[in-house]
Parts: structure tokens; sequence; C-alpha cells
């Protein structure tokens, strides 16, 4: 529903007062009177007017002084300045003051009403662009990291915390838990959420594509080079950077990104000149820095330099209980982005998910849900739809230890460590699960 526009009309003119009155009334606007600037300014304290319409000429104080301290307080306000007595000194002087615009008297009626229009149109306008800009904040939230589970409740916090700081952050996890997405709301909370999040997937990369893909180069730097280019360091500029798979980065480039990371300067491969960035820097990896470091595969200084903040993301079969929500939100998604009704998923189908020990994390279960809505024809998705048993195939467990040991830490997660039930569920006594608990080294997510 359109908002009704408020026009206060301030003037010692009675006559002017009620033509006015009468005319905005029957345009559909609500109106307000006043015969003086006190009354308007008493009157704007304790009620709001889109547009004030306020003769220059009046006793006591001036339009020109009541149109500066409407601006003090309310300078969201519209104010159109009316006199009988135009000069181009004092139309500048209300301009400068904030006024809309300036009208003579005695008024062209269709001019006023267009100018009523025009400042209509531009409240309108500073409303959507704040509605809009409400929306935007409201996508800061993270509505893709699904869970209520203790785990993704810490990696929540986290994000919380690190956002508004400026400092470097490692976020690590087994692959497909999501810590591309953990990357992109802590962008979108930042400071820098209004400029650019690049990404970069370094061991996608050889050490020469990523030095271009990073510091850009000059046109003939190197065969095929037929153009200067941009690196990703100077497109995230007052943004942030991602470095996925920053494990996977050579010597020689642990080197140079260190220099980057302490100069915030560097040069295009094949130029002189140096360029400046100011980026936020958060990597990615599902390997353990800190063992490369002590194998001396990668560089210490860097690690510390990157590892300020570091934000764990946990594996599926840790947050077993966040599975139906994730399920839901899958086929939510899939149904949604395939033109499908919405499905439900069989209660048999759920609990042999729950079971299920997700080597590929929260990726492998949605590439299972989205399968699962194009080959299946039900308005449920059942057991048949997915697959499980493949799965399990190919999972990349490939010793029977591992696969004990995930399949028992599944289990303990999903009895929340109550051993009895767990033994029951695992068909083995209680003796026995305490020495394959300790065999394996197992112990409750703090």
């Amino acid at each position: 529903m359109t908002k009704k526009i408020s026009i206060l009309i301030v003037d010692d003119e009675e006559s002017v007062r009620d033509s006015l009155f009468n005319w905005f009334i029957e345009d559909g606007y609500h109106v307000a009177v006043a015969e003086n600037a006190n009354k308007a300014l008493s009157m704007l304290e304790s009620e709001s007017f889109d547009i004030i319409l306020a003769d220059i000429k009046m006793p006591g104080m001036d339009g020109l002084e009541m149109l500066r301290r409407i601006k003090i307080l309310k300078s969201e306000s519209i104010v159109i300045v009316m006199t009988a007595f135009a000069t181009v000194d004092t139309a500048v002087q209300a301009l400068k003051d904030g006024a809309f615009d300036y009208v003579t008297k005695p008024f062209d009626p269709d001019d006023l009403s267009h100018l009523i229009r025009n400042a209509s149109k531009q409240i309108t306008l500073s409303e959507e662009n704040e509605s809009l800009r409400t929306k935007v904040l409201t996508l800061e939230n993270v509505e893709d990291l699904i869970g209520e589970s203790e785990p993704m409740k810490r990696v929540l916090k986290d994000i919380e915390n690190v956002a508004q700081s400026n400092s470097s952050v490692v976020i690590t996890g087994e692959s497909g838990t999501g810590k591309e997405l953990v990357a992109k709301a802590i962008h979108s909370n930042s400071s820098r959420k209004f400029f650019p999040l690049v990404s970069v997937h370094c061991g996608a990369l050889t050490e020469s594509l990523l030095e271009s893909e990073l510091f850009g180069h000059e046109k003939g730097a190197f065969t095929g080079a037929m153009y200067n280019r941009k690196g990703r360091f100077e497109m995230a500029d007052n943004g942030t950077i991602f470095l996925d798979e920053i494990a996977t980065i050579s010597m020689k480039m642990q080197i140079d990104l260190l220099r980057v990371l302490e100069t915030k300067k560097f040069t295009r491969v094949g130029g002189n000149k140096e360029i400046s960035s100011d980026f936020r820097v958060i990597c990615a990896t599902n390997r353990d820095l800190k063992s490369l470091v002590e194998k001396g595969l990668f560089r210490e200084d860097l690690f510390y330099r990157l590892n300020v903040v570091n934000i764990f993301v946990p594996p599926l079969r840790e947050r077993i209980e966040d599975i139906p929500l994730l399920v839901d939100y899958f086929i939510r998604k899939y149904c949604l982005s395939m033109n499908k009704p919405p499905l439900t998923i069989d209660s048999s189908a759920l609990k042999r998910l729950e079971e299920f020990n997700f080597p590929g994390n929260v990726r492998e279960l949605e590439n299972m849900i989205e399968r699962a809505i194009v080959v299946g024809n039900g308005k449920k998705i059942t057991l048949k739809d997915l697959p499980l048993e493949k799965t399990m195939i190919t999972s990349s467990v490939e010793s029977l230890d591992d696969l004990e040991k995930s399949h028992i830490y599944m289990i303990l997660n999903k009895y929340s460590w109550n051993i009895s039930r767990a033994a029951k569920a695992l068909k083995v006594d209680r003796v026995t699960l305490y020495n394959k608990i300790s065999r394996y080294g197992l112990k409750p997510k703090e």
C-alpha cells in the first residue's frame, strides 16, 4: 500500500493557507497548516511531515531561519520555500540551506502540483532505498550455514566474533564441510561487505598461473599475455580475498604471499609499477597447516601471519542432529530450482541418512538430495532414491579401522555419548565399546 504523503503549509496569510490546504487535500495528501514558524517548529516536535511549504516573509522568525532549524530537527523533511518577493540571492541562500526548491507567488497550480509530485517521488525513492539497504543488511545472515547443533553454534559464534575485525582467518575442516560458506559469511558481516569477495582456488592452478591470477600481468609478460590484466589482489581492493586450499601453494608462492600480506603492495607479472591494495585475507584448507610447518612444507612465518584466527568447521558425522534440517533445506532448494512441487522424505530414508558416515560431508548430502529429486517420481524421497550403498563403496575411507572408528564415533554422538545406548546400538558390550573408544582415542567434542 502506497504511503500518504503529508504536507505542512506555513504561511502568515490565511488566504494562502486555506487555498493550499484545499488544493492538496483534493489531490489526496495529508495536510496541516501553521500560521508562523514557531507554531510549525512546535508541530514538528511531535509530528513528522514529508514536505513543508514555508513562506519566507513572516513576522518573527522568517522562512530561511525556520528552514535551517528544520534541517537540524528533521533533516529528512523536504522544504520548499515560497515568497512574493523573489530575488536571486534569496533563492540561492535557500537552496544552500537545504531547500528542495523555490517558488514565487502567485502560484501556477500546475507548476506547484508538479513540484509536489517530484518531491513525493524523491521521498518514495529514498524510502525504497532505505528498504533495500535494510534488505541488504538482512542478507548479512548466514542462512546457508544450516545447523543448530553445538558444533555449528560454535562456528556461527566464531563468525560473529571475527567478522568485524580485520584479522586474517584460516578456516579448517574436511572437504565438503562448507568452508567457503564460512568465508562468505565473515565477509558479508564485515565492514568490507560492500566491496568484492574475490575467491581463488589455489590447488587448481600451477605456480605460474597462480602467480598471474593473484598479481595480474602486463601485456607481453609471457606468451599469450595479449592484454594487461588485473590480479585478484587488485580486484579485492577494500574487500576480501579468499584463498582456498592454501596448503597447496609452492614455497616460492609462500614467500611472495608473505611479502604481499606484510606490505599490501605488489607488481604485476612483467610489470614495474608497484600497486597497493587494501584487502583482508581469509584462507581455507583441509590439511593440518601446523603439521606441514613442522615438516618444513609450509613457512612458519606465513602460518602465523595467516592463522590469526582459526575457525574449525566440523564434519557432518559430528553433527548428525543437523541432518534433518539440511535435508529439508536442500529439498526446498532443489524443488524450487527444478520447478517441482515441494517433496518430503520418508522416515526410513531420513533414518538411513542419519546413520550414514558421509565422508563427503554436507556436499555429499546435498548431491544425494539433488539426485533423489531428479530421479524420484513420488511425493516422497524414499530409500530407493538415495545412492547410499554406491556412495559407501566409493567412500574415501579405505581401511576397516578407519571405517569402524568413524562409525563408532557417529553412534556415540548420536546417543550423546551414552555408552549403554551406544553399545546396544552397536550390538557390543560396554567393555568392548570402552576398549574401542580407548583404542581409537575417541572423545566427546568440547
